[in-house]
């Protein structure tokens, strides 16, 4: 194993921040899979995560069974995980410019296509490597003018060549779940089976710019706009990427880590990234995958004290009643039912909500949404 700590730009006189990153494996050898912890710095189950996987992947490493690579980036955000305000943690914006730490990643498909077309080529496995060089080079190219700019380029210079992407999150209260684009869900299949997911989100471009579809969406999209442009050239999905929301901000147990590095390390035997004698067994599937664009976010008509009826992981039927919202000073109560039938696969901490404010997210079947399918 090797640690590499980068040094991002200095904000301030005085004042350095440094993200580190754990090596193992040989670079070039096999599969490469990325996996970063805790990009929002106050989703902390990741971090404990991260830690019993460092174990397995050490022992691993000692015993001669790396067949590829891994990248593991335990603590993803410094910045974020050093911003608190009246002793509350602050780590999904960033304070200085209101920025949300997983959105405004570049659109590298738009940015490297020029130099991709100077050099197709009929053989997919060139193509992918000339795709990455390009990826590479426009990263290390760009040169930062921010602290925060300064932590993007950094996690995409350590993720841009990797051919699988794993970025840990977590919800408020919720059950475990993915986002993913379209283009990578059959390979990521086996791997939402181990974690044991309760939901799978997908969308062919969600918006916003997230850290994970800044990788994979370059390749289909590249792709796209090439047979658009009557180029008749085999480019592979070179990256599949995936957000997993490792419950909620509460649930950072030692059981709940453990199980899931497990399930990660299993996956990468899966992989080949690392041998084994037999293959893990892959775990049926507890629910099937639905469109992002059809995942309701439930929504409080007023405000008042929130008093949930439904729980996450509860299976809901349009009409059923999720919460209610108590006001104590006209002495009523309103009921908030849901709009779709699905999972109710999240839901807020607090539990007071002002008017329009989200309370829960419910996983449809149906799309029925369009346009930035992400929050805040």
């Amino acid at each position: 194993m090797q640690r590499v700590d980068h040094p991002l730009l200095s904000p301030s006189l005085g004042v350095q921040k440094t993200l580190s990153s754990f090596h193992y494996g040989t670079p070039g050898q096999g599969r490469k899979v990325y996996i970063q912890a805790s990009l929002h710095a106050e989703e902390l189950p990741g971090m404990l995560v991260a830690h019993h996987l460092r174990a397995l992947l050490e022992a691993a490493q000692a015993q001669g069974q790396f067949r590829g690579e891994v990248v593991l980036v335990p603590v993803a955000n410094p910045i974020g995980l050093a911003q608190r305000v009246d002793h509350k943690a602050m780590g999904r914006f960033e304070l200085d410019t209101s920025e949300n730490f997983n959105r405004h990643y570049p659109d590298l498909a738009r940015s490297i296509e020029p130099v991709v077309r100077e050099c197709l080529s009929p053989d997919a496995d060139l193509m992918v490597d000339k795709v990455r060089a390009a990826m590479g080079d426009y990263v290390r190219n760009w040169v930062p003018n921010t602290e925060l700019q300064s932590l993007r380029r950094t996690l995409l210079l350590l993720a841009h060549d990797a051919d699988r992407v794993i970025d840990l999150h977590c919800d408020c209260e919720a059950v475990m779940h993915f986002y993913t684009e379209q283009a990578c869900w059959p390979a990521l299949e086996p791997l939402a089976r181990l974690m044991g997911s309760r939901a799978i989100l997908l969308a062919r471009d969600s918006g916003g710019g997230p850290f994970d579809e800044c990788l994979s969406g370059v390749w289909w999209q590249l792709s796209e706009r090439l047979r658009t442009a009557g180029h008749d050239v085999a480019l592979p999905q070179g990256c599949c990427s995936t957000t997993i929301e490792l419950r909620g901000e509460g649930d950072v147990t030692h059981a709940c880590a453990k199980a899931d590095a497990q399930a990660l390390f299993a996956y990468l035997q899966w992989e080949g990234v690392i041998a084994c004698d037999q293959l893990p067994e892959v775990p049926a599937a507890l629910c099937q995958p639905t469109p992002m664009a059809g995942s309701e976010t439930v929504r409080s008509p007023g405000a008042g004290v929130v008093v949930f009826a439904a729980q996450v992981g509860d299976t809901l039927q349009a009409g059923d009643l999720v919460a209610e919202i108590i006001d104590p000073i006209s002495n009523s109560q309103t009921a908030v039912r849901a709009g779709v039938a699905g999972v109710f696969y999240a839901r807020i901490r607090e539990r007071y909500a002002i008017t329009g404010a989200e309370l829960g997210k419910i996983a449809g079947a149906k799309a029925f949404r369009s346009g930035n399918l992400l929050g805040a």
